[in-house]
């Protein structure tokens, strides 16, 4: 089989709609076959990004404006809040937090007396939810949310910490079950339900949560509840945040080396062959997997200039535990990088 060649984007295919939000992903190539098959829906989006204008001047997609929950991947518009607030004053890079039964989230924590910088090492590097969680909050949780707001990415949901879609997710949560809005909800309505489903999840103890979660998908699974309960995006929407968090974060500088300092310690460098052929000069990315889901999105700085950028997602996997299926996504993920570098 022959691959398409990607499409060069115009410029004026980068517009925002009168709304303020971004328009849909422009008309490209589809991207190659996976190379080995993926179960389920599947979204990629690769794209060679004008650094100066983040224009995608050559992509390929497919399914690119279709919506996806996020699961970890999420967590670097944490990272990128974070810094902002960092750089305004209103977080200290030494402030410390200890664990609590309101803060801890699923999996692993750190230790009591953590500083700001290593929750932040821990949340990239480690995916460590508690570190997500006590960042989140301490920032806001409409901060986060703004990463994408500001972009214009109306059909990105960044607000809810680890622990809260958790607990949404396993029917914890009265203010969740008792509405039908929040799916829908923008701006200040989305913030209300936000806080009152936060303020619902930290009620219960971790170890708790973590039963109930349990029992629901072993149960009472529902994908569509996953795509209502996490945080959401589709893979041009978040293909264009990651583009504007490496190349235009607006941070000063120190912050800025903190960033890519961290984003590096980000999955996927070593599964990219572009790296295995020694062409990569800079990388920053993330990962993130939960019940029959999977994502992964990366910057790619290559040794001759160009930017890539790349966001895959895949929802109703034929597998519960997903990580094994990293070999699948890269696969996928490599053939669009080659699409898109190829003369």
């Amino acid at each position: 089989m022959t691959t398409p060649s990607p499409v060069t984007v115009p410029e004026t295919d980068r517009r925002r709609r009168p709304d303020g939000c971004l328009e849909a992903a422009p008309a490209v190539a589809k991207a190659p076959a996976p190379p080995i098959p993926l179960a389920g829906r599947v979204g990629l989006w690769v794209a060679v990004v004008d650094p100066e204008t983040l224009v995608p001047v050559r992509a390929v997609g497919t399914n690119p404006d279709s919506v996806f929950p996020l699961a970890s991947t999420y967590k670097q518009a944490v990272l990128w809040a974070l810094l902002r607030a960092v750089d305004a004053g209103t977080v200290q890079p030494t402030e410390r937090f200890d664990v609590t039964r309101a803060n801890q989230s699923l999996g692993a924590y750190p230790y009591d007396g953590t500083t700001v910088r290593d929750l932040s090492t821990r949340m990239i590097q480690h995916s460590d939810n508690t570190a997500t969680d006590i960042l989140h909050r301490r920032v806001g949780l409409q901060a986060v949310q703004d990463v994408a707001d500001r972009l214009g990415l109306c059909r990105t949901r960044l607000i809810l910490p680890t622990r809260t879609w958790w607990v949404a997710e396993a029917g914890l949560s009265a203010t969740f079950n008792g509405t039908r809005r929040w799916a829908s909800a923008r701006g200040t309505e989305r913030a209300r339900l936000a806080a009152l489903i936060d303020a619902d999840a930290r009620r219960y103890r971790a170890d708790y949560v973590q039963r109930q979660l349990d029992l629901y998908f072993d149960r009472r699974f529902d994908p569509d509840t996953t795509l209502r309960s996490m945080n959401i995006s589709t893979p041009y929407e978040w293909g264009s945040l990651v583009a504007a968090e490496f190349m235009t974060p607006g941070l000063s500088p120190r912050a800025t080396r903190w960033q890519r300092e961290v984003m590096a310690l980000g999955y996927g460098q070593s599964q990219l062959r572009v790296q295995r052929q020694g062409q990569v000069a800079y990388f920053g990315g993330k990962g993130g997997n939960g019940w029959r889901l999977l994502t992964f999105s990366g910057y790619v700085e290559l040794k001759d200039g160009r930017r890539v950028v790349y966001a895959f997602m895949q929802h109703g996997s034929d597998v519960t535990y997903t990580l094994p299926q990293s070999r699948r996504a890269f696969a996928w993920i490599n053939a669009g990088i080659d699409a898109v570098l190829a003369p």
